[in-house]
């Protein structure tokens, strides 16, 4: 049994490899909810894709659903202004609901909709293939690669958006190429991963390595662990409870997420005198 858990296992840490540091950027930047409308607009994508009569395996099916990802990535950064009259985040969230809604419009059409629902929330991480796995690397690969090369624009829009400003970095550019590459690898981690698993690569290891330091580095080593413990206890406890494998990992960074905040919570209190 536990051979079956290796490629499974592999894939997870390729997601927190990309994931926790795409996450310090989404939190700094305010958009906690970016990855869920992304998501929700790739799962869209595969919905519509259905509909058209392609498999979800497709390769027609995945650029559809990149398309729709690229369409709201665009939409975001073409949003963001330095004086914002509506708040991004609401954009965001507006993105997300009619999305959602529009998916469950196009599934009620589409035979055996309820169990395509349940694949696109929490994926099915268990069946992933050796190809699925090379090429989802691969593709990280570049996108580090790019944020690399990169580094001081983005750095600068997530953690200094002030100073980038001043700098006259084309601040909206930079934003289309930040929300493009995000919108790349959320479209092929939703694909194997399914929405909520993606956003909780996302953002759990980011807002816990937020607890312990500012500094950017060490949240980063901090966030990989994090990723690392919620993989293997969430595949572990899936074998021993026999539960679906993405939802036991999304409850295992739940779980660690409720012990690090309740014990950064009694740590505070005996620094405070429990005041």
């Amino acid at each position: 049994m536990l051979s079956l858990l290796i490629l499974p296992f592999f894939a997870c840490l390729i997601l927190t490899a990309i994931h926790t540091y795409l996450g310090l950027h989404v939190i700094r930047r305010g958009v906690i909810f970016v990855d869920l409308a992304l998501a929700q607009l790739a799962a869209l994508g595969s919905t519509l894709a259905l509909l058209l009569g392609f498999d979800l395996h497709d390769q027609e099916a995945y650029f559809i659903s990149l398309g729709m990802t690229f369409l709201g990535a665009a939409f975001f950064a073409l949003s963001r202004q330095r004086r914002e009259v509506i708040p991004q985040e609401a954009i965001i969230g507006v993105t997300y609901a009619v999305s959602a809604a529009a998916s469950l419009i196009l599934l009620d059409r589409v035979p055996g909709g309820v169990e395509h629902i349940r694949s696109l929330l929490v994926g099915n991480i268990l069946t992933v293939s050796h190809e699925e796995i090379s090429k989802t690397a691969l593709l990280y690969v570049v996108v580090g690669i790019f944020h690399w090369v990169c580094r001081k624009p983005l750095m600068l829009l997530s953690f200094n958006p002030d100073q980038a400003n001043t700098e006259q970095l084309h601040p909206r550019a930079w934003d289309l190429l930040f929300y493009m590459l995000f919108g790349l690898v959320v479209t092929s981690s939703v694909a194997i991963a399914g929405i909520l698993l993606v956003f909780s690569y996302l953002i759990v290891p980011a807002l816990i390595s937020l607890i312990f330091t500012e500094d950017i580095r060490i949240r980063l080593g901090i966030g990989w662990g994090i990723g690392f413990l919620a993989s293997l206890i969430g595949l572990y406890a899936s074998v021993a409870l026999d539960t679906p494998t993405g939802a036991s990992i999304v409850c295992a960074f739940g779980f660690l997420f409720f012990i690090f905040v309740i014990g950064k919570w009694g740590q505070n209190r005996r620094i405070t005198g429990g005041l």
